[in-house]
């Protein structure tokens, strides 16, 4: 197995797109499957389509959810830092993709974002896995 580690900034936006780095991850590779792990305690990934009103409708979504308000007992760091906390048991920090000669087999629509609302800690990596077929 083959494994790369992308640092990566956020924080400033709850969706960050990581599909061009996943396809030059899998690029000349082969068939097989590509393994996304974000090893964070507040961050997770997804698939959906960006650039369509759909970041800020996650956004919204995460907020009715998981609101920001201090209700949570985990209280350290930023207001609602809780919610950050419990973001992946909802959002999953790990996904895979099938990979066919060379690509991840995506939808038309689908792109592959790191979500993460922890303003506390920007500092995020994405580990990339290869599994050949």
């Amino acid at each position: 197995m083959d494994s790369l580690i992308i640092d990566l900034r956020t924080g400033t936006d709850l969706v960050t797109d990581v599909t061009r780095e996943v396809l030059e991850f899998c690029r000349g590779r082969g068939d097989g499957l590509c393994h996304l792990f974000v090893p964070h305690a507040t961050a997770g990934l997804a698939l959906i389509e960006t650039g369509s009103g759909t970041e800020p409708d996650l956004a919204g979504a995460v907020d009715r959810l998981l609101p920001r308000e201090d209700v949570y007992r985990h209280r350290h760091g930023s207001l609602g830092h809780g919610r950050d906390h419990v973001l992946p048991a909802f959002i999953a920090p790990s996904l895979t993709l099938p990979v066919l000669a060379g690509a991840p087999a995506l939808g038309t629509w689908q792109s592959v974002v790191l979500v993460d609302s922890n303003v506390d800690n920007r500092d995020r990596r994405l580990r990339l896995s290869f599994l050949e077929g």
